[in-house]
């Protein structure tokens, strides 16, 4: 099992102090929140999509979370504009992988998010640490019933 001082080093730290691209996006964006009943955690963010409602082109996010939350926050927040949708959900699929199945950690641009790989050992702490994630399938979720219900889709699009 993974010591404590492996969760909460000066890396996980640094990136929970600096978490990037904070605060709401203005009307039109897609939104979405996750909450973990188990420590009271919380993450809203708001973000845009292109034209082709296939790459992320703005972003905000309010963190109320824990370390480990936040840290996984301030990697999404940094990482994610310019990231394709599909880039996006094996990022996502991944981390779960990671967490819960004793799987590899995202490589490439993602790579920091290994430094939460240790809190596989504490299943109880996934949620927080997942809870961006969450936020942001819900936010995408929300844009495709957007589209499927005959809206023209305004919500989706870039505000620039």
């Amino acid at each position: 099992m993974a010591d404590l001082d492996d969760i909460y080093n000066l890396k996980i730290l640094e990136l929970a102090a600096a978490i990037p691209r904070t605060g709401e996006l203005p009307a039109p964006a897609l939104r979405g929140e996750a909450h973990s009943k188990l420590c009271g955690s919380t993450v809203a963010v708001t973000l845009t999509l292109d034209d082709a409602s296939e790459v992320v082109t703005g972003f905000g996010q309010t963190v109320k979370a824990c370390l480990l939350g936040q840290a996984a926050a301030s990697i999404v927040g940094r990482e994610i504009v310019g990231t394709s949708i599909t880039e996006f959900n094996e990022v996502a699929a991944s981390m779960r992988r990671m967490l819960k199945d004793n799987g590899p950690a995202p490589t490439g641009r993602w790579s920091d998010l290994a430094l939460l790989e240790p809190v596989r050992d504490y299943r109880h702490r996934h949620a927080s640490t997942l809870l961006i994630f969450d936020a942001i399938e819900r936010a995408l979720a929300a844009g495709e019933g957007l589209a499927s219900s005959g809206s023209n889709g305004a919500p989706r699009r870039s505000a620039g």
